[in-house]
C-alpha cells in the first residue's frame, strides 16, 4: 500500500503537466538546478506558497491540492515559479498584531480570526508591520485578486516596505486553516 506524503507538490516545464517534472516534498529555495523553468504544478497533499523568484522572494502565491495546468496565465504570473515553500498544519489558536505605521508605531489592533477589510473594520488607514504570534496568516492586498503574502510566528516584520513591499496596502488578513 503506498502512503501520500503529507507535503507533496510537482512542477512541470510546460503547461499541462508535460515535460520535465521535479517533485518536491519540503521546502526548496531554488528550483533552477531541477528545472530550466515551470509552467504547471500539480498540488497531491498539503499547502505550498510558490514564489517568482529564488529564495522564497517576488510575488507569492498559495496553492491547495489541485491541478494548475497553467497556473502563470490563472495567476497572472510573468515568470513562472522559483521556489515553493511548504505551510505546515497548525493546530490552535491564531493571533496577530497589525500596526498602522512601520516598526509597530501608530495604531495597534490584534486579529484573532479572518477580517476581509481591515480599513472598515478596524478603521486603519493603512498596515505597515505586523507581529504574528500563532498560526499561518495570508495577507490579500488592495486590487489584486492572486497574490499574496504568507506570514507565520517567527521573526517580526517590522516593514512590510524593507520585505520589498512598498507601496502596497493590504485588504484582508486570513488564517490558513485548510487540511489541503
Amino acid at each position: 500500500m503506498m502512503v501520500t506524503p503529507l507535503f507533496q507538490i510537482i512542477f512541470y516545464e510546460d503547461r499541462n503537466f508535460q515535460g520535465r517534472s521535479y517533485e518536491c516534498m519540503s521546502d526548496c529555495p531554488d528550483m533552477s538546478s531541477y528545472l530550466s523553468r515551470c509552467q504547471s504544478c500539480r498540488v497531491e497533499s498539503g499547502c505550498f506558497m510558490v514564489y517568482e523568484r529564488p529564495n522564497f522572494m517576488g510575488n507569492q502565491f498559495f496553492m491547495r491540492r489541485g491541478e494548475y495546468s497553467d497556473y502563470m496565465s490563472m495567476m497572472g504570473m510573468s515568470s513562472g515559479i522559483r521556489s515553493c515553500r511548504m505551510i505546515p498544519m497548525h493546530r490552535g489558536q491564531f493571533r496577530m498584531r497589525i500596526y498602522e505605521r512601520e516598526n509597530f508605531g501608530g495604531q495597534m489592533t490584534e486579529l484573532m480570526d479572518d477580517c476581509d477589510n481591515i480599513q472598515d473594520r478596524y478603521r486603519m488607514s493603512d498596515c505597515m508591520s505586523s507581529q504574528v504570534m500563532d498560526g499561518h496568516w495570508l495577507y490579500m492586498l488592495v486590487g489584486v485578486k492572486s497574490p499574496s503574502y504568507y506570514m507565520d510566528s517567527g521573526p517580526l516584520n517590522r516593514s512590510f516596505r524593507e520585505m520589498g513591499m512598498s507601496g502596497m496596502r493590504f485588504m484582508s488578513m486570513r488564517r490558513i486553516m485548510d487540511m489541503c
